[in-house]
């Protein structure tokens, strides 16, 4: 009898943990969603590209512009993303797309608020890789009907083209460096690099993109666009031995190198929910921490 009524009670104590459990893994589980969908996994590899280019040219860290980066990655994403929905569904915008709109708002402020503390100068670099954000999702062409996004192959070198400028360009010529040839060799191999980790993301959106819309991977196949970022790093790779400073700073190039290609290998049609929108996206990350960690 005292064991049956144990039993039970012991019973109810796991119930109750496990209804804790389920609830917290759920909380942690939106808070996660929210965090990719939010586009602040995103900003935070455009944050650390930014700190990459510190770290080849010794630079000081410039907190203005690297929050300007930080929250101009996350309204430019968040704008490309969600300005199609909420215009077609702005009468019943589900709960979580309104919390990343208000979300997005506030972002926007802080990026004003950070924009207006940058010289003018870098204002006006920054001028036209805002405007091309803004046309890569707002339709200007073909009687309105088509934006920079649906132009065959033009989409993966409108992006690489912004983030290159952007985390390159930008913190140099904010830190006063002339635009030497080597300088000229980081932005073409940031630029690779960024082409390279947008492969995953259009093998991935095959199944889900519109048929006018032919990215590289709709072109030429699946492995033919792998064989093609393979070809990629490659360049990449003879670039850095023109452009890092130290061995130290090369050393954590070929470890990001290596993971970039094992991710890209690895890339398919049916990946998992994550493959993309974290673990590659986490590449800039990882290649930052390793420059920290030297």
């Amino acid at each position: 009898m005292i064991f049956i009524k144990y039993s039970i009670l012991l019973t109810k104590k796991l119930g109750y943990k496990q209804k804790g459990y389920f609830c917290t893994m759920n909380i942690l589980k939106a808070l996660f969603n929210f965090y990719i969908n939010a586009s602040i996994h995103v900003a935070l590899a455009a944050y650390a590209l930014v700190r990459v280019t510190e770290c080849y040219w010794e630079i000081g860290y410039n907190e203005t512009l690297s929050y300007v980066v930080f929250y101009g990655t996350i309204t430019g994403y968040n704008f490309v993303k969600y300005v199609g929905i909420a215009k077609l569904h702005h009468r019943s915008l589900t709960r979580n797309l309104k919390i990343i709109q208000l979300f997005s708002l506030l972002s926007f402020i802080a990026l004003l608020y950070y924009v207006w503390q940058l010289s003018v100068e870098i204002v006006i670099y920054m001028a036209p890789f805002g405007v091309l954000t803004v046309l890569y999702a707002i339709p200007f062409l073909s009687g309105f009907q088509k934006n920079l996004r649906n132009i065959s192959y033009l989409k993966i070198v409108v992006v690489a083209f912004v983030w290159a400028g952007v985390t390159v360009l930008l913190p140099l010529v904010d830190a006063g460096l002339p635009l030497t040839k080597v300088v000229l060799y980081q932005l073409l191999q940031r630029f690779l690099l960024v082409c390279v980790f947008i492969l995953p993301f259009d093998i991935r959106d095959m199944q889900f993109d519109a048929i006018s819309l032919q990215t590289i991977p709709k072109k030429i196949g699946v492995e033919k666009t792998k064989k093609m970022g393979y070809v990629l790093l490659l360049f990449s790779l003879v670039l850095e031995f023109a452009i890092a400073p130290t061995v130290a700073v090369r050393n954590g190039f070929l470890l990001m190198f290596l993971l970039s290609l094992f991710l890209l290998m690895r890339a398919t049609e049916n990946q998992s929910k994550y493959y993309s929108s974290f673990w590659v996206e986490s590449i800039p990350i990882v290649w930052w921490l390793l420059l920290a960690l030297y």
